[in-house]
């Protein structure tokens, strides 16, 4: 049997697309439309509710969900962000809001892939408040308690303990300027006789010791969660609740390690 959206799934997704400050504009939709060889019935409507009217007569007409799927994945290829690239990270958080109760998600490439179908938006809520909730408890470091939202968190914790991991390497290229990513990224950052960034004096070999350390635990945390998650597809890693916890607790545990460090003086 051909697969088809839902209505209140057609109308999410149009709504997420067609969001007023996050979504498409309208020469996009009309592009879109138009490559996708949709109809546009209704033009002259909001956004939201164009999209919407287009994606049913689409849907009703052919009985299947394959053009709509062709626009999503069309207009969601990051390189048409490349000028505006500030625009497409809350644009495909909102989409995926919508796509997790069709089991489906569109990762960082723009590639649509199945994800666990959720069941309503008040278990995510609840479910992100639970473990928020926790993680204050432990004071948790504000920047990894960031990545707890119901969003992230409707796909079992995955791409929230993805995103979170992926914020201590924002945070060493912030600190230090580079541009590099993963264990280039922290050698280059916190390895060294004078490394770019200090977590201490370095006037001792124990508090050298601590450095390599830390550089080490972040090594460590790029390979087992970002790395893992990032390229094994989401059913071969399971996440749940207690597994985010911990991975939240040793993200925190860097983040305020390198809240401390400074750039150390160079001759």
């Amino acid at each position: 049997m051909t697969k088809s959206f839902s209505q209140s799934e057609l109308q999410a997704i149009a709504d997420a697309l067609g969001d007023t400050s996050d979504g498409l504009t309208g020469s996009e939709i009309a592009h879109l439309l138009a490559t996708c060889k949709m109809a546009d019935p209704t033009s002259d409507m909001a956004k939201r509710h164009r999209l919407y009217n287009a994606f049913a007569e689409s849907q009703n007409g052919r009985q299947n969900r394959e053009a709509i799927l062709a626009f999503i994945r069309r207009s969601m290829k990051p390189a048409l962000y490349v000028r505006q690239p500030e625009r497409y990270e809350p644009m495909r958080k909102n989409l995926n809001v919508a796509l997790a109760f069709a089991g489906l998600a569109v990762d960082e490439s723009g590639t649509l892939v199945p994800v666990q179908r959720a069941q309503t938006l008040s278990d995510a809520q609840r479910r992100a408040n639970d473990l928020r909730a926790d993680l204050e408890l432990r004071n948790i470091h504000p920047e990894v308690l960031r990545f707890c939202r119901e969003e992230l968190l409707a796909d079992n914790y995955f791409h929230a303990v993805l995103e979170a991991a992926k914020s201590v390497a924002e945070k060493l290229r912030q600190l230090t300027g580079l541009t590099d990513d993963g264990a280039t990224l922290v050698d280059r950052a916190l390895i060294g006789d004078l490394p770019l960034l200090a977590i201490n004096p370095l006037s001792s070999e124990s508090e050298k010791s601590e450095q390599r350390g830390l550089a080490n635990l972040v090594k460590g945390a790029f390979g087992m969660f970002r790395n893992t998650t990032a390229h094994a597809p989401k059913i071969k890693w399971a996440v749940n609740k207690e597994d985010a916890e911990e991975v939240f607790a040793l993200l925190s545990l860097i983040h305020k390690r390198l809240d401390v460090a400074q750039m150390p003086a160079r001759a």
